[in-house]
């Protein structure tokens, strides 16, 4: 409380009423649940004892943080460190970035755009569809906002959850264009957490567009100034076309590498 109010330059109480009320859930809580979710990576991906996690983590002891752990996750570590299904993290956004709202986006400041030719290979996506979303906003209003830190705790081919506009082709008839979820490799047969479905993934050439890092508090503009230049931009030039029969691909807007966004294309 001592720290919060330093940083805020407000007395610990009135910190912590302000962090409440911005936040939702108390200081105590925002970090138990990150040092649990940050926890649950260690246990996924390295070699580490649970004691030596529980006491990491800021647990007195290890029958707390088994506690602790299942009745966020609903898994016990042990069981999860040797079956690693897909639980839900705790993803710590800012409190800024909770009011940013896409119809609030302008372009003021032309940036410059970083464009790179990939190829994706043949593969599958683990989805989690909404019914009328066509982007991030208006899909946490559909599906909520928590499904980023169930999609965060699976493996991608990628490294990291994507958000798709998917073609017409894969829409189903009562659902949204725009969904998020993990690309996966084609002979996939890992856990599909209830109500996300896997579908298949051709081949497919990308143009990837990157803009420049940005503040938290500009990520609107990040992103409006990198769909202005995609819509500004000419594949033709360079041999190609837009290709409307695979998905665009958005990552998640982290200022530190700037917006990006992947968009299909074949050659003329």
């Amino acid at each position: 409380m001592a720290d919060l109010a330093a940083a805020s330059l407000y007395s610990p109480w009135y910190s912590y009423r302000i962090f409440k009320e911005l936040i939702g859930i108390t200081p105590a809580d925002y970090i138990r649940r990150l040092r649990l979710s940050k926890s649950a990576m260690k246990l996924k991906n390295d070699n580490c004892r649970i004691a030596d996690i529980a006491f990491e983590a800021g647990f007195g002891s290890v029958d707390g943080y088994q506690r602790a752990f299942l009745r966020e996750f609903g898994v016990n570590p042990g069981e999860y460190a040797r079956d690693p299904v897909p639980v839900t993290l705790f993803i710590p956004y800012g409190v800024r970035f909770r009011e940013l709202r896409k119809e609030d986006m302008t372009m003021e400041n032309v940036q410059s755009i970083f464009i790179q030719h990939i190829v994706k290979p043949a593969r599958k996506a683990v989805i989690k569809r909404g019914v009328k979303a066509e982007d991030y906003f208006t899909y946490c209003e559909e599906v909520g906002c928590d499904v980023w830190g169930l999609l965060t705790s699976m493996d991608s081919l990628c490294g990291e959850p994507v958000c798709m506009w998917l073609p017409n082709n894969l829409v189903r008839p009562g659902t949204s264009v725009y969904v998020q979820g993990v690309e996966v490799p084609s002979d996939f047969s890992g856990a599909v957490p209830e109500g996300f479905e896997v579908i298949d993934l051709p081949e497919c050439d990308y143009i990837m567009f990157q803009g420049e890092p940005f503040r938290e508090e500009d990520y609107c503009k990040a992103i409006s100034a990198l769909q202005t230049s995609v819509n500004r931009y000419s594949p033709e030039l360079s041999g190609w076309q837009w290709d409307s029969g695979n998905p665009k691909i958005q990552l998640e807007p982290r200022g530190e590498r700037g917006y990006i966004e992947l968009h299909p294309v074949r050659k003329k």
